[in-house]
């Protein structure tokens, strides 16, 4: 079996920042994948699923409310290091840094009711850290120069 691109990225060199994935082609549509690289791999401690899951329910709408014409998906990684962002076009990481710093501003200054945090709206409604989510956005902020 083939390896996928992912796969041949150097995890020890990877520093926190925003990346693109792949590109890819279906039915004449073209959608580019962005590693939104929150910690390093592999040399600092993964985010706990509380914060990803809160940072996961606050990006997701954020993204869909502020840019659903152009967003495919939202999801943290399975390595707990960071989350993939999939948008609409065929794109470089200059193309998305506002919208990805305007997400993550939004997280950092976050206030209230997480949305979808819910038992009707959530499977694991319970599982959520937004302190610990707005100490990540804050941090990857400043990894992206802001």
């Amino acid at each position: 079996m083939e390896k996928i691109t992912s796969f041949t990225v150097d995890h020890m060199t990877l520093l926190p920042g925003l990346y693109v994935s792949r590109m890819d082609t279906m039915d004449g549509f073209k959608f580019t994948t962005f590693d939104l690289r929150v910690t390093r791999p592999n040399f600092e401690p993964v985010m706990n699923t509380a914060e990803i899951h809160t940072i996961e329910h606050l990006a997701a709408t954020y993204f869909r409310n502020y840019h659903k014409d152009k967003t495919m998906y939202f999801g943290p990684m399975g390595c707990r290091t960071g989350f993939y962002l999939i948008y609409k076009g065929e794109l470089t990481a200059d193309d998305v840094k506002k919208d990805v710093i305007d997400c993550f501003r939004f997280i950092r200054d976050f206030e209230g009711e997480i949305p979808g945090a819910k038992p009707e709206e959530c499977g694991n409604y319970l599982d959520q850290n937004l302190p610990m989510a707005k100490y990540l956005a804050k941090k990857y902020l400043k990894a992206l120069g802001d």
